[in-house]
């Protein structure tokens, strides 16, 4: 992109972050106002942009030169991907999301696992008073002796059609899960996005905060030498001392701003709110848009709120399944093998007719089949299938609602990249042109050919024209993470 405007600042350490700007860094401002003065036109207005930023990134420097220490309190320096993988760690939300995911699928695992055979083993004694006679019988008939003792091992297994429908429900739960999970990473691309290039432009905001706050305390001079001169009258000089004031106002303003920016994406990125960190400024030139139709296909395929709401509907649906099953027969089989007797041992010694003792077996086993048939529930069952009816049919609202929606978000956020990235080429044009009209406005008034509010207008236009190309590289980034979180093709 040609005109393309491009500064660094270099961020201050934790100890003091943001120094600001001091009456020691006006040599090199005069120093460059005098060598730009000094070059042809064609390359001064080359030189005049970049050179306005040069102070601000010198006292940043020495700010940070001067709290520089150990390596073991080096700031931290953190990429976008950097800070994303960060945020995924420390997100509530995210982890929320993450953890209703582990749910369900643990609710999958559970709903498998009702398919197949359950093995148990169970051990139990059981006494009843004898009767009193010579065989000493329990009292009470249904048991089988004074002393019983059952040690078995149970396979059982179900066979019903209710416990696969609610299988295929959690299945069609933890894709509602999966899909949510990744509405909610997405999202947090963006607040991140957002973030990370607010702090950039913050910094950027302050430098050139700490730039005008130069060219004003510049200009002040170059005032108040004229006025001894007997050039200006007085009122210049007090038009310059407001303009100063202003502008060292809103380099406080900056200030501020850039260190709540600053906190802000620290409480993102740290568990611990660590503000020993710097980020890389990558904002240079955008990156090409793909076509409408290309955005339109991979959102109809990839995104997440469309897929989401598919699961949710297909969930629906196994709702209406598994009401209906309930009302169909449930069949289940147990084996059992072990003993039931009125001794704890594996035999038992008894004396046959002739009065010979005989060993018996007390191990064994047997099965057992139920079939349940359900006949009459007072419509608690109809009462479930209309509810999960009505849960189907909302679900088919949404998701023809969410479809209309995907068009539209996907027109809008396309626009507005489109917009954003057009307008960044005007911005970065705008900014040069301002740099020039300050140099050569400042230059007219030496010359007594200008008024003192037409440099302070060409001041206070130069810092609204970097300051809106700063704020149309926001705008491009975050409309094409709001883009990208439609289509699902993230590149951070």
């Amino acid at each position: 992109m040609t005109g393309m405007i491009t500064f660094h600042v270099q961020p201050a350490t934790a100890k003091h972050q943001f120094p600001k700007f001091a009456g020691s860094h006006l040599l090199p401002l005069a120093l460059i106002l005098l060598f730009s003065t000094s070059l042809p036109a064609q390359e001064r207005q080359r030189f005049s942009l970049a050179s306005q930023f040069s102070v601000a990134a010198m006292a940043q420097q020495a700010g940070a030169a001067g709290t520089g220490g150990s390596g073991s309190n080096a700031p931290l320096t953190l990429t976008l991907r950097d800070a994303l993988h960060r945020a995924r760690a420390n997100n509530p939300q995210f982890q929320a999301a993450l953890t209703e995911l582990g749910v369900a699928h643990q609710d999958v695992v559970q709903g498998r696992a009702a398919l197949l055979p359950n093995l148990s083993y169970n051990m139990q004694y059981l006494y009843t008073q004898g009767n009193g006679t010579a065989s000493n019988a329990p009292i009470f008939i249904a048991n089988n002796g004074v002393h019983e003792y059952i040690a078995q091992g149970n396979v059982h297994q179900a066979l019903s059609a209710q416990t696969y429908a609610e299988y295929r429900r959690a299945a069609a739960a933890e894709a509602v899960a999966r899909a949510k999970s990744e509405i909610a990473a997405r999202g947090l691309v963006v607040t991140v996005v957002q973030s990370y290039y607010g702090y950039l432009v913050a910094q950027r905001k302050y430098a050139t905060a700490q730039r005008a706050a130069a060219e004003a305390e510049h200009f002040l001079s170059i005032s108040q030498k004229l006025e001894k001169g007997g050039e200006v009258a007085h009122s210049d000089v007090l038009k310059a001392q407001i303009q100063y004031q202003a502008q060292q106002r809103d380099l406080q303003q900056a200030e501020l701003e850039m260190n709540k920016s600053r906190l802000d994406l620290a409480i993102l990125l740290f568990p611990d709110f660590n503000e020993n960190f710097t980020v890389v400024d990558d904002l240079g030139p955008p990156e090409p848009l793909p076509t409408f139709e290309e955005v339109q296909d991979a959102g109809a395929r990839k995104n997440p709120e469309l897929r989401a709401a598919v699961a949710a509907l297909r969930q629906a649906r196994q709702d209406v399944t598994v009401a209906w099953a309930a009302l169909l027969p449930a069949v289940s089989i147990d084996y059992f093998y072990g003993l039931d007797s009125n001794r704890l041992a594996t035999e038992t010694v008894v004396v046959d007719n002739a009065g010979h003792p005989i060993a018996v077996d007390n191990l064994g086993n047997s099965v057992s089949a139920t079939l349940q048939l359900p006949i009459w529930s007072w419509g608690a069952g109809r009462s479930k299938i209309l509810q999960a009816n009505l849960r189907r049919h909302q679900a088919q609202v949404e998701l023809s609602f969410a479809q209309r929606e995907l068009l539209a978000n996907l027109r809008t956020s396309y626009n507005e990249a489109q917009t954003a990235r057009a307008q960044l080429e005007s911005l970065s044009s705008s900014a040069q042109m301002a740099a020039e009209s300050l140099r050569l406005t400042t230059l007219r008034y030496q010359a007594g050919e200008a008024t003192v509010l037409e440099v302070v207008d060409a001041q206070n236009t130069l810092t609204q024209a970097i300051n809106a190309y700063d704020d149309g590289q926001v705008r491009f980034r975050v409309a094409m993470a709001n883009l990208q979180t439609l289509t699902g093709t993230l590149q951070p």
